[in-house]
């Protein structure tokens, strides 16, 4: 698929969002663990392929919502195998088929679109 294509309408959000400038800030492994959303003084983050993004305007990602599971971590695998348990939230997803690494890049898209990219995850 040639790079200069349009990309896909149904991922843009109902509602236009103003989004900040990309960070590329180092995260540890440490710190997005404590952003999980039950901190009210810490955002909310979620991490997809390595890149952070802040969830804290959702509620589904805070304690009581239906995607919490991916709060403070990086989730990349569960994203691309449409999992919510707890053990397949991990940031391993390099050695899944390539309809799941499809379906993994189109929910960074759909991230992308609609939450601040607050840095990077780094060891």
């Amino acid at each position: 698929m040639p790079d200069h294509e349009p990309e896909p309408k149904r991922f843009e959000p109902k509602t236009p969002v103003q989004l900040d400038p990309p960070k590329d800030d180092p995260i540890s492994i440490e710190e997005l663990s404590k952003s999980d959303g039950t901190d009210p003084n810490r955002p909310t983050l979620v991490a997809i392929k390595g890149t952070v993004f802040d969830v804290s305007k959702n509620a589904a990602y805070a304690p009581e919502g239906q995607y919490h599971v991916f709060a403070g971590k990086d989730p990349s695998r569960a994203l691309a195998t449409s999992s919510l348990k707890v053990e397949d939230c991990r940031p391993e997803w390099q050695d899944l088929d390539d309809k799941s690494k499809t379906v993994l890049d189109e929910w960074f898209l759909f991230f992308s679109k609609r939450y601040n990219i607050v840095g990077k995850v780094h060891s």
